[in-house]
């Protein structure tokens, strides 16, 4: 089975998009935009403070009537984050990102946020792994 970590070494592009929590939510909204992103982490320098996504935004801002340009990340962040250590393994993580109902999972080693996996990267590495396993076995069956 598969670790976390072997997924960001598999990452065409495993840079950590980040806002800080005092950027406007406007911010953050153009910046998952312009990066085609779900969710960004919100950091204060090294330190992961939260996570703003999306469903942050619809949630606390549209459906608030809030102005986006004068609402502050931190305002609306989910601040309590769920993350994962590098060596945990793509079940348990794809569990725990479906028991807390999340589709970014950061990973965590040591107090530093080296990466970030979606449920998309999860399900990707899972979808391959069986087919491996699938021709592997055809292959034994065919002798």
């Amino acid at each position: 089975m598969h670790t976390v970590q072997q997924i960001l070494n598999n990452k065409d592009n495993n840079d950590i998009w980040h806002i800080t929590p005092d950027a406007t939510v406007y911010e953050a909204i153009q910046m998952m935009a312009d990066r085609k992103a779900g969710a960004l982490l919100v950091m204060q320098g090294p330190a992961l403070k939260g996570i703003i996504s999306e469903r942050d935004y619809a949630r606390e801002v549209i459906l608030k009537g809030r102005a986006s340009k004068q609402t502050r990340v931190d305002e609306i962040m989910s601040a309590n984050v769920i993350s994962v250590q590098s060596s945990e393994s793509v079940n348990a993580s794809l569990g725990l990102m479906t028991k807390h109902h999340i589709r970014h999972l950061p990973i965590v080693d040591d107090d530093r946020v080296i990466g970030v996996v979606s449920l998309g990267d999860l399900v990707k590495d899972i979808i391959s792994d069986q087919q491996s396993t699938i021709a592997q076995l055809e292959n034994y069956i065919r002798g």
